[in-house]
């Protein structure tokens, strides 16, 4: 298993995702600009009542991520291989970046100044971290996460079968840490508003710096990444 598709890794940026959905929803403008459903439904909701200012706020973050997922898929593609050999450190150095500049945004600045780079790199992060070993994930949002944990819960329990044992003590882990790091995030918001930014920079750089190691220690003579 390499980093990238580690129960570690996964964890670390799942717990950040969490937090990023309720600083951007309590602080900037009540937009979701990780998990895009919450998005399109208030953007129907205030087209249907005719709120077109409101709706352009829900509308930029879900434009920013679908661009976000076009440059991952060409990414993974390698056609940017020569210009970005190392695409999981540069997307993890740069989440982090932008996060901290963020936290120096004052809050009555526009909300789109925000939620629009989250989204894209939101949208890079769930197009490139897709997997725990041969387990299926999504890092950003928690309902795939979570019928997935049913489902294996099911299967322990009723099959018996050890592999869904092994599924259900996962899944476990990554929505209970998704809802820790939604809670963290809405303490941290309310004591720290915009600045509460600075802790999932944090947890980023440190996942970067974690998966750096790693995979050198994985294979030192080929230190690249392996999330093509």
């Amino acid at each position: 298993m390499t980093t990238s598709t580690s129960l570690r890794f996964a964890l670390l940026i799942t717990g950040a995702s969490g937090f990023l959905d309720s600083y951007t929803f309590l602080s900037r403008g009540g937009v979701f600009a990780n998990a895009q459903t919450g998005n399109v439904i208030f953007l129907a909701l205030n087209l249907s009542e005719r709120h077109w200012h409101q709706a352009v706020g829900h509308l930029w973050p879900i434009l920013a991520f679908v661009v976000g997922v076009i440059l991952a898929v060409h990414i993974k593609a390698g056609r940017l291989d020569r210009l970005l050999p190392y695409p999981i450190r540069v997307t993890m150095g740069l989440q982090a970046l932008i996060l901290l500049v963020i936290g120096f945004v004052p809050t009555s600045v526009p909300h789109s100044f925000v939620t629009i780079p989250i989204a894209f790199l939101a949208a890079m992060q769930i197009e490139l971290f897709r997997n725990i070993g041969d387990l299926n994930y999504i890092a950003v949002a928690t309902t795939g996460n979570l019928m997935r944990l049913v489902e294996a819960g099911y299967g322990a329990t009723v099959d018996r079968a050890p592999e869904p044992r092994r599924a259900f003590s996962i899944y476990t882990r990554v929505v209970g840490v998704f809802a820790g790091g939604a809670l963290v995030g809405a303490v941290c918001t309310q004591l720290m508003g915009g600045r509460a930014a600075w802790v999932p920079a944090g947890f980023l750089a440190v996942t970067l710096v974690l998966f750096v190691i790693d995979e050198r220690r994985y294979d030192p003579a080929d230190a690249a990444d392996s999330d093509a």
